[in-house]
């Protein structure tokens, strides 16, 4: 196979995962955020109970990201990215004949299995798979795609429950991904093999007390505050623009654009940064979402638009980071389980974003929301610089 055929092969693959994961996100993560009023309503339940119960399905995708990380080491990342797109169409039949909490449950306990599998550690430990250590433009090309989730997904889930109602609307998303997602996932990704055991940098080297890397604590702890904020956001940001004075429909609007600026810093991190650390644009983007959240604590709706931007800037690149960070500092054998256990505190944090933020914001405003969110970014930030960049650069095709 010549470079100019590997390098095609190369871009099917990232554009077939990123796809995918554009419709797994919207159809899954960003769902609450328009589902979440319609839901509550018909079934005479609080928005505390709804979004609870979407934190426990999130804890469960945390659990079950290790056994994922395991599985497509040891198997490749196709057939499990394919049997998700069954597992998200199951979960949102089951939540589209829901009628009370048992039904909320159930259906939310599917999709969380489905998360578990399915979101981004699964598309990277994919690509890691199949590309070893020059996984690191795959990874940022996947996250391109994926960058729209929220732009295609918030207006898209409006679109079908004005048509449909949200029981249709649930549908909808359904019947997408088993017309888009299962095909794409099973006849364009390649099956992937298991990588050779590799050893480590040495710097990564140093455990605490109980075995356990330093760095590999440090970096939970980062991941654990940014995807915690990430998630808030994205359940509650429309939310909290409207709670600082915006209209509903400029709330809704401005929130879209998050999607957009996550995919302009992932362009730049491509195009400007892909030869430095992925250290620079993990502290780059750890300390964007702080300045932001002062500049609208201060200065108000005024500044929405470009606490948006701000917000999704960083976003977008600690979703790459996400990805890149493990990589540089470990290597790219046993990739997946890896990734997998630094998923597992994060996302058990990122479960409970939805609720404990939407309490902060009902009971203590959205000037106490924007400190709360602020201030673990910021210590995010201060934590990534505890951490050496690695001795051994990322290579670049």
């Amino acid at each position: 196979m010549t470079w100019a055929d590997a390098s095609r092969r190369r871009g099917v693959v990232v554009s077939t995962i990123g796809i995918t994961q554009t419709l797994a996100w919207g159809s899954t993560y960003y769902l609450p955020a328009i589902f979440a009023d319609p839901i509550s309503a018909e079934l005479h339940l609080s928005r505390e109970w709804f979004f609870g119960i979407f934190s426990a399905a999130l804890l469960l995708s945390g659990l079950l990201g290790p056994l994922a990380g395991r599985t497509i080491d040891r198997r490749g990342g196709r057939d499990v990215l394919a049997a998700t797109s069954l597992i998200f169409a199951a979960g949102l039949v089951l939540l589209s004949f829901a009628s009370g909490e048992v039904g909320l449950t159930v259906a939310w306990t599917v999709i969380g299995i489905g998360m578990g599998f399915g979101l981004y550690e699964a598309a990277f430990a994919t690509v890691a798979g199949l590309y070893g250590h020059e996984a690191r433009n795959a990874i940022t090309g996947i996250t391109l795609f994926a960058g729209f989730a929220s732009t295609v997904g918030w207006p898209a889930s409006a679109v079908f429950i004005q048509a449909f109602g949200w029981r249709g609307g649930c549908l909808a998303w359904a019947i997408l991904h088993l017309l888009v997602g299962l095909p794409l996932n099973r006849l364009l990704v390649p099956k992937g093999l298991p990588l050779p055991p590799e050893k480590a940098p040495d710097h990564a080297a140093p455990a605490g007390a109980a075995g356990v890397p330093w760095t590999m604590i440090v970096l939970a702890g980062v991941f654990g505050a940014t995807w915690f904020v990430s998630t808030a956001m994205a359940a509650h940001l429309p939310r909290l623009l409207e709670a600082l004075g915006s209209t509903p429909a400029a709330a809704v609007f401005a929130a879209s654009l998050v999607g957009p600026a996550q995919v302009a810093a992932r362009l730049v991190e491509f195009s400007l940064l892909r030869r430095a650390s992925a250290f620079v644009s993990a502290r780059l983007a750890t300390g964007l979402h702080p300045i932001a959240a002062l500049l609208l604590a201060i200065i108000g709706p005024a500044v929405t638009i470009p606490f948006v931007l701000l917000h999704g800037a960083g976003n977008g690149m600690l979703t790459i980071a996400r990805g890149t960070l493990p990589l540089a500092l470990f290597g790219a054998a046993g990739y997946g389980l890896r990734t997998g256990i630094l998923a597992a505190p994060a996302r058990i944090l990122q479960g409970a974003a939805p609720l404990l933020f939407g309490l902060v914001l009902d009971r203590g405003g959205p000037l106490l929301a924007l400190l709360f969110s602020g201030t673990l970014t910021g210590l995010a930030f201060l934590a990534l610089l505890l951490l050496r960049a690695p001795v051994r650069p990322l290579r670049n095709p």
